[in-house]
């Protein structure tokens, strides 16, 4: 969604804030370009980082408790799935948070 057609309760969220974001938390990537995927979700913004990465963030607060169940349940789901399931590299759970789980 574009910035003028977001939803009350959905965060702005862009390449720009992407780029602070993973400049300030994960600064070995900072070089890599960011570019929006186009046909992203209703639950996160997903952006391409570098050719082999994406980066998703919860387009509204309300959805900021799926990301910590996809990252705990996902790799426990992986082995059983016929469809190959996304590795997280890493995951922050605030914006201002400096560590990484």
């Amino acid at each position: 969604m574009s910035a003028g057609n977001l939803r009350p309760d959905e965060a702005h969220i862009d390449a720009a804030l992407v780029r602070r974001l993973i400049a300030t938390q994960f600064p070995r990537w900072a070089d890599l370009p960011v570019k929006l995927v186009e046909a992203g979700g209703w639950d996160d913004r997903t952006f391409h980082l570098g050719a082999h990465m994406t980066v998703r963030l919860p387009s509204a607060a309300a959805y900021e408790p799926q990301v910590e169940k996809e990252h705990r349940w996902l790799p426990k789901l992986a082995p059983l799935l016929p469809l190959p399931i996304p590795i997280p590299l890493e995951y922050i759970s605030k914006p201002g948070a400096t560590g990484a789980v």
